[in-house]
């Protein structure tokens, strides 16, 4: 078996299907996935390189209306969730705050 290092100091896990409900609901003109808008966040992606990594799972069971569930790994107990439209800054310097 073989290793590949990455910079992640935490994993946040975005609920797909809560997303996909809203059809986007965030960035500029509220049509983007929180996915999509977290990764482009200062810190945060997808990428090895990354501090935070963002990834989009299958549903996670709970199931929020008009909002998308977020999971911060290194928090398992906290779940979040996130309206439509809120502000995605501050979700970003949540996550980044105990790196």
């Amino acid at each position: 078996m073989k290793q590949a290092r990455a910079g992640w100091h935490g994993v946040a896990l975005v609920c797909g299907k809560c997303s996909r409900k809203l059809d986007g609901g965030f960035g500029r003109k509220g049509r983007t996935p929180l996915a999509k808008v977290l990764r482009k966040a200062p810190g945060l992606g997808k990428g090895r390189k990354a501090t935070i990594g963002v990834v989009e799972t299958k549903c996670l069971g709970l199931c929020p209306k008009n909002a998308v569930t977020v999971i911060d790994t290194r928090r398992p107990g906290e779940w979040l969730v996130v309206d439509r439209g809120e502000d995605v800054s501050a979700l970003a310097a949540r996550l980044l705050l105990r790196v």
